[in-house]
């Protein structure tokens, strides 16, 4: 279903891929847009337990394209070193699969806003996340991407860096 990697020795392992989604903080979330044109959109974000988690506002083009097809891809670039001496960059990146559902019932928004919260404010109390999590509760949407392939590459010399 997903294609192979043609430059198979620059993949990165599902563990590496992991790990580049759980210290990333922003990535562009591709859904198909209105009359067939691709909506991508940044985002911050947070990966738990395989699953992708951005808040949203209730309407717009992002939950109008998740609710006309569920599919998407999820793209986050852990590093882009450019090396102009070598007409390149040293890159790596991954790019998630699967579809993006709207997370309707309290106790698994509250769940998925949670997490978002303790990655973006982590010395933050529990007390100081709930008043902020309460004041934009009525307006808040919660949406969970569940991967099914994960995809991930970087630049030759980071892979000859690594084996050396």
């Amino acid at each position: 279903m997903f294609r192979p990697m043609r430059r198979f020795k620059q993949a990165l392992s599902p563990e590496g891929c992991r790990a580049v989604l759980e210290r990333g903080t922003a990535g562009v979330l591709a859904l198909s847009g209105d009359e067939g044109y691709p909506y991508a959109v940044p985002l911050s974000y947070v990966y738990a337990d395989g699953k992708l988690y951005f808040h949203s506002a209730k309407a717009g083009h992002k939950v109008d394209a998740v609710r006309n097809c569920p599919k998407a891809s999820f793209c986050v670039i852990d590093q882009d070193h450019i090396v102009p001496e070598e007409y390149t960059s040293y890159f790596r990146s991954v790019i998630a699969f699967g579809t993006v559902r709207i997370l309707e019932e309290d106790g698994e928004k509250r769940a998925a806003i949670e997490k978002l919260a303790v990655k973006y404010a982590p010395a933050s109390s529990g007390e100081d996340r709930g008043r902020a999590i309460d004041r934009e509760w009525t307006s808040l949407c919660m949406l969970e991407m569940a991967v099914e392939h994960l995809s991930g590459k970087e630049a030759m010399e980071l892979v000859r860096q690594r084996e050396n």
